[in-house]
């Protein structure tokens, strides 16, 4: 826009028109602008005005209007308490008649059955009455009863004991004698009894040896092999292989047990002749029993004859021996005279010295041990008079028992005589 001015007449300063127009607009445009507010403050002052009236109106109307709910309501409390007062009544006055409806009912009915009861009871009395007439009539025949079973059974037994004194009386004889006879048989069953224990005891003390000597060998020596001959295999007990920590199966030990009264001197052969079979180096024949012309552990006919005790030191000895010959053995490996290396050790007197050692040491067990046999064998004998008193007294009264009763009594087998078994068949 172009610059519009004009001179000021009085003083010739230049004036901008357009200053001049804007002020002039802008003035008119203020004067509009306050004169507009000032309409729209009256207007909104009206407006406040009017709403104020009409909300004071409206409150006014709902005070009204809740006077008259309350009015309302005040009466609507009271009719309704009068209804219900009334249709209480009615209520009360038709459960009234109900009731005594239902009570005369059940009162009828509680009169019927107190009346039913009542004769209940009246037939109850008059079975009770009769039931204990009956009790007593049974009582007194009860009494009765007894009272002659008694006296019929004290008259029996009269007679019967009559009848058994008169038996016994004469039968005590024939008793006495079957007593005598029944003993006999008795002792000599025992006897037989006590043979078959014997046996028994044997056999199983022998294999006990047996086992004794496996495990003595397996735990002493655990480098060395323990072979167990079987039962019923030809042979003796077991072998043992000698093992040491550098050398296999320096040699071998057979082992044989006996655990009887007497020594024979067959088992010499026989076992010679097994160990042959078996190719064994050394014999031994472990024996409770030794010899008659030995009295104790013995070479005999190249078998090494001892007991129990003095098995545990000859075997360690015997060991020593086999591992000593397999050395020379080994060193003198082309000799012919190997035998003689063994037999010359066993003949030796280091070797005698050791077996004198081993000796001495075992006696004194064997002395203990004989002391503790004794020991048993009057215990044994103890228990056997205690066992044939007893038997004794079982005997003497049985018989006693018998000769009162006679038949009454059954018979004992084991305490009467075969021909008795006989009789009672015919």
């Amino acid at each position: 826009m172009s610059n519009r001015t004009i001179k000021c007449p009085n003083c010739s300063t230049d004036i901008d028109v357009n200053d001049i127009l804007y002020h002039q607009l802008e003035n008119e445009l203020k004067q509009k602008n306050i004169a507009e507010q000032k309409k729209l403050k009256d207007e909104v002052e009206a407006k406040r005005t009017e709403y104020k009236q009409a909300f004071d109106t409206l409150k006014v109307q709902q005070e009204a209007i809740k006077l008259q709910q309350d009015k309302f309501d005040e009466e609507l409390k009271k009719a309704t308490q009068i209804q219900l007062k009334v249709e209480k009544q009615k209520l009360q006055v038709s459960i009234k008649k109900e009731l005594e409806e239902e009570q005369s009912d059940s009162i009828a009915l509680l009169k019927k059955e107190l009346d039913e009861k009542s004769n209940q009871v009246k037939e109850l009395n008059k079975s009770k009455a009769e039931i204990e007439k009956l009790k007593r009539e049974k009582e007194e025949i009860t009494s009765k009863v007894q009272a002659e079973a008694e006296i019929s059974l004290t008259k029996r037994l009269q007679v019967e004991k009559q009848l058994i004194q008169k038996t016994a009386d004469e039968q005590n004889e024939l008793k006495l004698r079957q007593k005598e006879e029944q003993l006999k048989q008795l002792q000599e069953q025992l006897q037989i009894a006590q043979r078959k224990a014997e046996q028994g005891s044997m056999q199983l003390q022998g294999e006990v040896q047996e086992l004794a000597i496996e495990e003595y060998l397996t735990d002493k020596y655990p480098f060395d092999v323990i072979e167990e001959i079987k039962k019923g295999a030809r042979g003796a007990d077991c072998i043992q292989i000698v093992h040491t920590r550098e050398v296999q199966n320096c040699g071998k030990i057979y082992y044989e047990s006996k655990r009887t009264k007497d020594f024979q001197k067959s088992w010499i052969e026989k076992f010679k002749a097994d160990m042959r079979d078996k190719g064994v180096d050394v014999g031994v024949l472990v024996s409770e029993v030794l010899p008659s012309d030995m009295d104790r552990m013995g070479l005999v006919d190249g078998i090494w004859i001892c007991t129990f005790e003095e098995f545990k030191g000859l075997s360690s000895v015997l060991r020593d021996g086999v591992i000593k010959i397999n050395h020379a053995r080994k060193i003198e490996e082309n000799k012919t005279d190997k035998m003689s290396l063994l037999y010359g050790y066993l003949t030796s007197t280091e070797f005698s010295m050791q077996i004198e050692a081993i000796v001495e040491g075992f006696t004194t067990m064997k002395t203990d041990l004989e002391t503790e046999k004794r020991s048993m064998a009057r215990i044994w004998k103890q228990r056997d008079k205690q066992i044939e008193k007893v038997l004794d007294n079982t005997i003497g009264m049985y018989g006693s028992i018998k000769g009162i009763a006679g038949n009454a009594i059954g018979n004992v087998k084991a305490l009467e005589l075969p021909y008795s078994d006989i009789e009672e068949e015919k």
